[in-house]
């Protein structure tokens, strides 16, 4: 599947990719800032943002598309990281491509199975009218019980857009993500370790990562392993801790200023 992206700065490939209801518009201002040294590629994955819908939706069909985009956009040596759903993605593009990057950044989540639990997530977003629906603020309202961090609740309206008639539409692909959403908590195998330069960041304040998991799982797959905490940060690592989240990646990169 072709991916939408967009591109900012000139120099090695640095491809960021989104969680799970996210879409590349969330990593516009740190995309800012490492364009400073790189070109970054901001991408859609599969089902969200502008990129293509499939009823098909699971890790080895992500990684493929990881693959097909390198590929087509004939990048040397890039940079690949992936925050939660986007971070299983690359670490399984990694593990099956070790040749076709030059390090991996994985944001807060681990290579092993999570239970389901967006199902109130889900439910809410169902709940709101997109027939009937006539402004965001009417969309926040109906998400509320389901959703009652706001932050939360803004960052799924993100999806939230105007088609040309006027009548509201969600950029993620709501119906894939339900009955695929078993897929998208699996494990991340394989019998070979990927042992290109790898870091792991993580907050402090989330539960994605347990401390057993770095020798359970991460080390086992990902041998040459660097894995920092940011512990005032939640799941959103990089939306909540942006300078710390900015050095730690730029010191990965022995780009330290």
């Amino acid at each position: 599947m072709k991916l939408h992206f967009r591109t900012i700065g000139e120099g090695q490939p640095f491809v960021i990719m989104h969680g799970l209801f996210g879409t590349s518009d969330n990593w516009q201002t740190l995309g800012r800032r490492f364009s400073e040294t790189h070109k970054v590629y901001l991408v859609d994955m599969r089902n969200h943002g502008r990129s293509d819908h499939s009823h098909e939706f699971d890790y080895q069909l992500m990684a493929d598309d990881i693959k097909e985009f390198v590929q087509s956009e004939n990048l040397q040596n890039p940079i690949i990281m992936g925050h939660s759903m986007g971070g299983k993605a690359a670490m399984n593009f990694a593990l099956q491509n070790p040749d076709m990057l030059e390090r991996l950044i994985v944001v807060d989540i681990a290579p092993k199975a999570y239970p389901v639990h967006h199902d109130q997530i889900i439910e809410g977003l169902r709940s709101v009218d997109l027939a009937s629906l006539k402004s965001r603020t009417e969309a926040d309202e109906k998400l509320q019980p389901f959703v009652p961090e706001a932050d939360t609740r803004l960052f799924l309206l993100k999806n939230l857009y105007r088609k040309e008639d006027n009548t509201f539409d969600w950029r993620v692909n709501l119906r894939s993500v339900e009955e695929n959403i078993d897929k998208l908590g699996a494990a991340i195998a394989s019998d070979a370790p990927f042992t290109k330069p790898t870091l792991f960041v993580r907050g402090g304040k989330s539960r994605y990562i347990k401390p057993e998991d770095e020798f359970d799982v991460i080390c086992h797959l990902f041998p040459n392993v660097e894995i920092e905490t940011i512990e005032e940060a939640g799941h959103w690592v990089h939306a909540e801790a942006p300078d710390k989240f900015y050095d730690i990646v730029m010191n990965f990169l022995n780009l330290v200023k």
